[in-house]
């Protein structure tokens, strides 16, 4: 079986044996919107053709290929969902000399009925849930951060956070970034703005102290995109782990410099941050692979 993750910016592709091992991988800086003229079949063909000549003829895709952007576009199935669901409305591709399925992402909503879509980070999750014992909080840390809750091996919800969106246009787009001079990073700049997340007037009024900290030699210029960056992610947290009890685990699959930043974060805030090794992506895919009988 091959398996592939097709994302906005990249893909990798693994061809597995029988028992689900990965005897070959590789990747190319060749996202869905760098696919010349839209044509996935071609791109798929020279991704992995050789392999297909040897004598591959299945192969499982998940990710942005699977948006209305990508090759074809797969339904959003509902929460929750565990490996069985998905193997269940897989996508069909039509396709000479294989046999192509893409993974649904899936749909659910917040506390107040807004809805929340994944589209690939579902297949990560799965995989994990699996190395994990199955129950759990996620975090996936990014420029579109998804907290995941996991029960029993089944995806039951999600909340998606634009904190990396955001801290990226607050630094480039306004006035707070007039006064910043260095890289954000951790250290005491970063956990200052974490614990201010947690004073009165909330995010749209503390993000204006990143500016006057600095106008008033409270704060170094190098120090603030450092404070504004804790101070984001620490509502981030804040709002993510509502509900949580005190030292509970979350668990952090993504960047390992992206993840150390909110594991510092999630311990400032009396929470214990797992980082367990593993990709999970062609975990998750190995595991629907399995469900519908390829491996």
């Amino acid at each position: 079986m091959i398996a592939i993750d097709w994302g906005t910016s990249s893909v990798r592709a693994w061809r597995l044996g029988p028992e689900g091992v990965a005897a070959e991988a590789r990747a190319a800086p060749l996202g869905i919107m760098a696919v010349p003229d839209g044509d996935f079949a071609e791109a798929f063909t020279g991704l992995v053709g050789d392999w297909l000549a040897e004598g591959e003829g299945r192969a499982l895709l998940s990710g942005m290929i699977g948006s209305r952007q990508g090759w074809r576009e797969a339904p959003y199935l509902p929460c929750p969902a565990d490996p069985a669901l998905l193997a269940q409305q897989l996508l069909a591709v039509p396709f000479d000399g294989a046999e192509i399925r893409i993974v649904p992402g899936l749909v659910g909503a917040d506390a107040s009925g807004v809805p929340e879509v994944m589209r690939g980070e579902e297949t990560q999750l799965l995989g994990l849930a699996h190395a994990i014992g199955g129950t759990g909080t996620v975090c996936l840390p990014g420029t579109h951060s998804k907290w995941a809750t996991l029960k029993e091996g089944a995806i039951v919800g999600s909340t998606t956070h634009m904190t990396g969106e955001v801290f990226a246009a607050l630094r480039s787009h306004t006035i707070l970034g007039r006064l910043m001079s260095g890289p954000a990073g951790g250290g005491p700049a970063f956990a200052d703005g974490v614990l201010r997340s947690g004073q009165p007037g909330g995010l749209l009024h503390h993000a204006f102290g990143a500016r006057t900290l600095v106008l008033l030699d409270r704060m170094a210029s190098d120090q603030a995109a450092s404070y504004l960056s804790g101070l984001l992610i620490g509502h981030e947290v804040r709002s993510a782990t509502e509900g949580l009890p005190a030292g509970a685990a979350v668990q952090l699959v993504g960047a390992a410099e992206l993840c150390t930043h909110y594991g510092e974060a999630l311990a400032l805030l009396g929470f214990v941050a797992h980082g367990p090794e593993g990709d999970w992506a062609l975990a998750g895919l190995r595991r629907i692979g399995e469900a519908i009988g390829w491996l």
